[in-house]
């Protein structure tokens, strides 16, 4: 059943650094892939689950800068893939299947934000194909394994991005709209809130959960594509560079991934947008605050659709029960 989208009162809140959010768990005999989980809050994330016993794989485009942030951290492992490249997203889960056949933790944290406009192989615009169409397809690959652990959990990273738009499902890749870099974010952040609808709503029969993180402003490599004047400009930075009082620290920001993978006050529970290492609040659609979910983002019906339009661009499908 899917957990009503209302706060909980967790206890923890805005500033709760990532392994305090484990709440204690032993996550010994655990396995976890984290995407992007050699940089910025995908890096403390991996830290965190494997501090907590888990062995964590931390898949990378480029091994080289992957391994030389990873090397001092026990119980990770590094592997090759590419969220844009279908073929290399099989190999990853065709190898990951071939050695462990259960998968207690996915954390889809990689993605690229505001970037010029670009095409992966397909034609498909980058932010949607490689924020949430790279990531339906590597979830689907690793489906027999997630099933196979017996309570595993999938975490989407979204973001305050989501606010922008939801999901054009009639023109994902601008072939018709004018391309715009935000726009393009805010749609594929709002698919991946709706992503995680959609697998928990799928999953639950299985076992497994699926919860969407906005994990609040962090300075990481994702601001790579936007300029000093333009970080300025909306205020994330002032004219000496630094950084605007709001914004969390990388092991803040991935607090509410680590709760959401492993914290036992979401045990039964999930199909949920969460931040501050709690469950959002709904909000109107034209809210103006700095917290919450806007109703798209959790809207089923989207979900479902949203879902039938990735099987047909991947074409990729869920494996049967």
């Amino acid at each position: 059943m899917r957990t009503p989208q209302a706060p909980i009162n967790s206890g923890y809140g805005l500033r709760t650094e990532a392994r305090e959010a484990l709440g204690g768990r032993d996550l010994a005999g655990k396995v976890a892939i984290v995407t992007g989980g050699y940089s910025g809050i995908g890096l403390e994330t991996t830290k965190a689950l494997a501090g907590a016993g888990a062995i964590v794989i931390a898949p990378a485009r480029s091994a080289e800068k992957a391994q030389k942030a990873l090397v001092n951290i026990a119980n990770v492992e590094q592997a090759a893939l590419d969220l844009a490249d279908c073929a290399s997203i099989d190999a990853f889960a065709g190898g990951f299947l071939s050695r462990t056949k259960k998968l207690d933790i996915l954390i889809n944290n990689a993605a690229i934000m505001a970037s010029p406009l670009m095409r992966d192989a397909r034609g498909y615009e980058a932010q949607f194909a490689t924020n949430h169409l790279g990531h339906f397809q590597l979830t689907a690959r690793l489906w027999p394994a997630l099933k196979a652990a017996g309570g595993a959990r999938v975490v989407s990273l979204s973001s305050i991005g989501h606010r922008i738009a939801p999901p054009d499902l009639d023109d994902p890749n601008f072939e018709r709209t004018e391309y715009n870099k935000w726009l393009a974010y805010g749609r594929a952040k709002s698919a991946n809130a709706l992503f995680a609808i959609g697998l928990d709503a799928r999953g639950a029969a299985h076992g497994v959960r699926a919860f969407a993180v906005h994990p609040g402003g962090i300075m990481t490599d994702l601001q790579r594509y936007m300029p000093r004047e333009e970080q300025q400009a909306m205020g994330w930075i002032d004219e000496h560079g630094n950084v605007n009082e709001r914004f969390k620290t990388p092991s803040q920001g991935a607090a509410t991934s680590v709760w959401c993978a492993a914290n036992a006050q979401l045990d039964g529970k999930g199909g949920v947008y969460c931040e501050d290492c709690d469950i959002a609040v709904a909000v109107p659609p034209d809210d103006k605050g700095f917290s919450g979910v806007r109703p798209w983002a959790i809207d089923a019906e989207l979900a479902d659709r949203l879902w039938a339009l990735s099987e047909r661009m991947t074409g990729v499908r869920f494996a049967a029960a």
